[in-house]
Order: C-alpha cells, then sequence, then structure tokens
C-alpha cells in the first residue's frame, strides 16, 4: 500500500508542478496546438494552445512509478519494466509526430502509413515480449487467465495482443478532441486498474500473478499523472497533451490489461474509449457504403457538440459514462472473485 501511495503522490506532484514549467517552456518557442480544418468552428480559438503535454504525463507516470519502488519492499519486474517500455516507446512516438504537426505548421505529423508502422512496431515488441520475456498466459481472459481460459495459442495470443495495444492507443488518440476529456476518462480506468493490481497481490492464490501489484504501480502512477495534468487540461485548456499523451495513455491501458489477465474487461473499464471507436467505424462504413453519415460529426463527441450542447457539458456526461463503465469493469471482476473464493 505504501508503494502505491509513493508512487501516485509523487507523480501526481510532479505532474501539476511542472505542467506550468512546460506551459512556459512551450509557449516560449511557439509550440501550439494546430486545429483540424474539418472539425467544429468553434475549435478553431484554440489555435496556438500549447500541446505536447503529454511530456509531463508520461514523465511523471515513470518518475512516479520508479520511486514506488524506494525504501519498499517491492522489486522491480519484468512486466512492469514491458509496460513501462511501451509506454516511453509510444510517448515518444507521439512526440515525433506532434513536433513534427508543428514544424510543418499543419495538423498532421507523421503520414498514416508512418504512424502506424511506429504502433506496429511497438505492439510486437510488447507482444512478443509478453510472451517469451514475461511469459505470460496465452489463453483468452476476463478476469483471470483461467476464465473464460479459450487457449489462443502463442501467436493466436500474440496477434491478438498487438490488435488490442494498436487498438487502444488509437482509441484514446481518437477520443482526445476535448478538454480533459482523454485525461479525465482515462484516470477512471486506471484507478480501477489500481484496485484490482492490488487485489491480485492480496489474493495471489486465486490469480497466481506475481507481478500485479508492480502492475498496479504503474496504473496508480498514471492515475497521478492524469489527474495533476487535468488541473491544467480542463476547459478552457492550458495545454493539450497531443499525441504524445494519448498514445502513451492507450498503450499504458491496453498493456496493462493484457499482461492483468483481463482482456475481454478492458472492453468495459475503457468502454468510453470503445464507444469513440465504434462512432468513428460506423461512420466510414455507412458512408462508403451508403453515402449517408450517421453522426454529424465522428468521433461521437463531436457530434454532441454540433447538437449544440456545450463542450463542458459534453465533457462531464462523457466521464460520468466512463466512470459508471469504469465501476461497472470493477463489479464484474468483484463478482467473480466472490464466486471464486467459496470453493477456496
Amino acid at each position: 500500500m505504501l508503494s502505491l501511495m509513493e508512487s501516485g503522490g509523487i507523480a501526481f506532484l510532479l505532474s501539476i508542478f511542472v505542467t506550468p514549467l512546460w506551459i512556459r517552456f512551450v509557449s516560449s518557442r511557439s509550440m501550439g496546438q494546430l486545429i483540424r480544418e474539418d472539425g467544429p468552428s468553434h475549435h478553431h480559438k484554440k489555435a496556438g494552445t500549447p500541446t505536447m503535454g503529454g511530456v509531463v504525463i508520461v514523465g511523471s507516470a515513470f518518475v512516479g512509478y520508479c520511486m514506488g519502488h524506494v525504501g519498499t519492499a517491492l522489486f522491480f519486474t519484468r512486466s512492469g519494466e514491458l509496460v513501462m517500455t511501451a509506454i516511453l516507446a509510444s510517448g515518444l512516438l507521439g512526440f515525433v509526430d506532434d513536433y513534427l504537426a508543428i514544424r510543418n505548421k499543419r495538423n498532421l505529423g507523421l503520414n498514416k502509413r508512418g504512424k502506424f508502422i511506429g504502433q506496429f512496431v511497438i505492439a510486437v515488441g510488447f507482444a512478443f515480449g509478453a510472451v517469451y520475456w514475461v511469459h505470460t498466459a496465452t489463453s483468452l481472459s476476463l478476469t483471470r487467465a483461467s476464465w473464460p481460459g479459450i487457449p489462443l495459442s502463442v501467436f493466436g495470443w500474440i496477434a491478438f495482443a498487438i490488435l488490442v495495444v494498436i487498438g487502444t492507443s488509437n482509441a484514446v488518440n481518437l477520443t482526445d478532441g476535448l478538454d480533459g476529456l482523454a485525461a479525465g476518462s482515462g484516470t477512471f480506468a486506471f484507478a480501477v486498474l489500481a484496485i484490482i493490481g492490488y487485489w491480485q497481490f492480496r489474493h495471489y492464490h486465486l490469480y497466481l500473478l506475481h507481478a500485479s501489484l508492480d502492475l498496479g504501480l504503474i496504473a496508480v502512477a498514471m492515475v497521478g499523472a492524469c489527474l495533476g495534468f487535468l488541473w491544467w487540461n480542463a476547459a478552457p485548456a492550458h495545454i493539450m497533451m497531443g499525441d504524445t499523451g494519448s498514445l502513451a495513455i492507450g498503450t499504458a491501458l491496453g498493456g496493462l490489461c493484457l499482461l492483468m489477465n483481463l482482456d475481454l474487461l478492458l472492453v468495459v473499464i475503457g468502454g468510453l474509449f470503445v464507444a469513440e471507436t465504434l462512432s468513428v467505424i460506423m461512420q466510414v462504413i455507412s458512408f462508403r457504403l451508403f453515402k449517408k453519415r450517421i453522426f454529424r460529426m465522428a468521433p461521437i463527441h463531436h457530434h454532441f457538440e454540433l447538437l449544440g450542447w456545450p463542450e463542458t457539458t459534453v465533457i462531464v456526461r462523457f466521464w460520468i459514462f466512463a466512470g459508471l463503465l469504469a465501476a461497472l469493469g470493477l463489479g464484474i471482476f468483484y463478482a467473480d472473485f466472490v464466486r471464486i473464493a467459496r470453493f477456496v
């Protein structure tokens, strides 16, 4: 418990106090946010807002995770090191994308192919590391490796893990369209993962995850980092996280769920990100097949903006939706625990 408090507290303090320093640094170099031309018209006033705040999120989470091991009996694990490496790599990829967009003075950094290749390389590295270095279970899981415990084979699980890591990083990236939406929603998901990690550690005989507490440490570090950043990112935002933050947050979410044997529960815990992604997929399919749009604009948060909802209303209601889904995920996990604990 001391490790969790230390990790989350340090990440939060770093994030909330370093972010204004990063804002000054970015502003002094005119590194402002560029707004997509086809987005809602009222978003154009956000042009020039300091960006790449994800640097602070990733840095704070990394320091918080490391400091969580200082003065405690907790040791670094291969699982924790693998997830943190993937987070840092995704943050670096996002940083390159953000930097190129600013340098080219257009809301496009890396082209789609270059960005996907980067995500693919990170996902492949994570998946192979999870199987051959961490030796994670290769069965399809909901709340633990043995339930439902559908065997995927080594390469089947690797393919699945690659899809999950790429999918979650893109899902958070799509959600990051309103001030504080991604950071706030991510906080709910990581908070639940931190609780689950601690629970798995306390009941090791049921979950058999030796690295559960270390993974929970990463989750709580992400909570602290996101909350500290949210102080400055809340509407009206003083800084944007950019792809640096959204890709890292998405990778963290996918990586943690995979190594904590929460493969299918990820869909519930990160339900808002799933909904945002599905809205884009539905919009694209509908337009290409029927030349009709289901939503006024995708992702779906823009649809509600164009219906006349104020931005803060959309954000808060989506936070509520994200929080309820994260709580539902925790409820499903606990219900399974109660069920299996009777027979142990």
